[in-house]
């Protein structure tokens, strides 16, 4: 007789309540992995994902404390008394910021990390991790700092040293986060492959759409810690909300022809072309005397109403430029004005004034020991009077959604939370322009869109500019589209005019959405572009 196989993972009635918190972030769970699956963890932000992941790769109880209840078997034996080294024999983890994750100074050592800490032989260590750099296709960063990455680059590094350990179940954590299109469809095909070898994967992903392209064996959703549907992926645009998660918009369309949402309105200003509010004249920038440039001859002139949105593959310069017009940076060659004032000859206090700024990895921005504490930061070193303060507090934890929050320390919360905290400190200081690096990394659908809405509604902001790897966040909300490619400025326009070319998208990296496909298709009904809730009153 045959004997029953022993799954990679199974989890039995699984509880779990952090200290810091009165509520369990997860409750009575219950879960099997199977080898050669890709199982989809998919969920509203703070729903227990991430805290599911760290109770199976065992940074519950080691680095977040808190009351376990219930069972986690991997091949069959508990986790409970295993270390972190025990666990991470079979369990191989990309946690969502790989500026957390990243400690070795050159790429190829990053990868090999995990493989030197084991004692092996240092010609294995490098053959597995050039394989796993290839595989990833970024072996040209080999010998590359780790800090002069992108934030895309580093969380394909941060994965390729996962892989490198050859574990037997993979654990992502909002993978895609920081990935352009193209690459992000390139490590969905490399996850596909590894689970198609034998591995058991679990991707918690926003980007639902996304991963569906590889299809996923299940899908697991899950509400206030609890899992509330758990089947057949085909089936998971007739069971959730599709306010909640991001779903194919030929899917959302059907569904929301009932109730046609009403129309979107920038509260911007009207477009001036007076004068501009930043320059950039033939910039030019290394980040050393000896490296290459990352921008070459840089024009670019923002307006007062432009809604503007950045894209470009991971490299191709976008967190590198939009770092000049606050003065982060100092180009090497050109000039950068703000307000007609050179960047060279103010300070990035004074320029945070007017400009206000939004790091891709929230841990850059968070320090203060609550969510109160660091919204009251900015505004007090700004010089507002203590009642200014209170009200841009409140009204910034408003726009985020995070009122229950004011209490709690900041990097006790999960990372799309700390991504929302970190823009609220940013619109308490009122700044006039908003800059923001990835503001939809790391959010559910219903906070991504609420969040724009909200934001682009505000009165206030004279101009509002924001880097994304999501086309169509830049399709629904920006008048104007910037792709970079390679440091170049290589399209400026309309969102119709840029993204009307579907060849060249793909030569940008850039890979045409449904929604954009579904809202070219009506175009001639619309006249604009739009999501597709609101593409529902043109149905029928």
């Amino acid at each position: 007789m045959t004997e029953p196989q022993v799954l990679p993972l199974v989890i039995r009635d699984l509880s779990f309540r952090y200290n810091s918190r009165g509520t369990p972030a997860i409750k009575n769970l219950n879960l099997e992995l199977h080898p050669g699956e890709v199982l989809l963890l998919a969920g509203s932000s703070g729903c227990g994902k991430t805290t599911l992941m760290r109770c199976i790769n065992g940074l519950i109880p080691e680095a977040y404390h808190g009351e376990m209840t219930g069972d986690i078997l991997l091949y069959g034996e508990s986790v409970r008394g295993k270390t972190l080294a025990d666990i991470s024999q079979n369990v191989g983890t990309l946690l969502q910021d790989p500026e957390r994750q990243i400690l070795g100074t050159y790429v190829l050592n990053e990868v090999c990390f995990g493989l030197e800490s084991l004692g092996m032989e240092r010609s294995e260590m490098i053959r597995r991790g050039e394989e796993a750099l290839k595989r990833l296709n970024i072996l040209h960063l080999r010998d590359k700092e780790t800090f002069g990455t992108s934030g895309g680059e580093k969380q394909k590094v941060a994965l390729a040293g996962v892989l490198a350990m050859q574990p037997k179940i993979l654990l992502l954590d909002e993978p895609l986060a920081s990935l352009d299109p193209a690459s992000a469809h390139e490590a969905l095909l490399a996850f596909r492959q590894l689970a198609d070898e034998g591995l058991a994967v679990m991707i918690v992903e926003h980007r639902v759409e996304d991963v569906l392209a590889i299809h996923p064996e299940r899908v697991v959703y899950m509400e206030d810690g609890e899992v509330t549907y758990q089947g057949d992926p085909a089936e998971l645009s007739q069971v959730v909300d599709y306010h909640k998660i991001k779903l194919p918009a030929q899917d959302i369309l059907a569904r929301a022809k009932d109730a046609p949402e009403t129309d979107f309105v920038p509260a911007v200003p009207p477009l001036d072309y007076s004068k501009p509010l930043i320059e950039f004249k033939e910039v030019g920038f290394r980040y050393h005397e000896d490296l290459p440039e990352v921008l070459h001859g840089i024009n670019l002139n923002i307006h007062a109403g432009e809604v503007i949105a950045i894209l470009g593959h991971n490299g191709s310069g976008k967190t590198t430029l939009v770092k000049h017009a606050l003065g982060l940076l100092k180009p090497t060659r050109g000039s950068v004005l703000l307000e007609g004032v050179e960047s060279k000859s103010t300070t990035v206090a004074k320029a945070a004034r007017t400009v206000g700024y939004v790091f891709q990895s929230p841990t850059q921005m968070l320090f203060a020991p609550t969510v109160r504490d660091e919204l009251a930061f900015g505004p007090k070193n700004l010089g507002f009077d203590k009642e200014t303060i209170q009200e841009n507090v409140r009204w910034a934890i408003q726009s985020v959604h995070l009122e229950e929050e004011l209490d709690t320390p900041p990097l006790a919360l999960s990372f799309g939370q700390q991504k929302r905290v970190s823009i609220a400190s940013v619109l308490s200081m009122r700044s006039r322009i908003l800059m923001m690096d990835e503001p939809t990394a790391g959010q559910d659908y219903w906070n991504y869109q609420s969040f724009m809405d909200t934001i682009l509604q505000m009165p206030g902001f004279d101009s509002i500019i924001f880097i994304t790897h999501d086309l169509d966040l830049a399709l629904t909300y920006a008048n104007r589209i910037i792709v970079l490619f390679d440091g170049r400025i290589v399209a400026d326009g309309t969102p119709q005019d840029v993204l009307k070319d579907t060849e060249q998208l793909l030569q940008w990296r850039l890979l045409p959405t449904s929604l954009l496909e579904l809202n070219f298709r009506m175009f001639p009904q619309t006249g604009k572009f739009q999501r597709a809730e609101a593409l529902a009153r043109y149905i029928g």
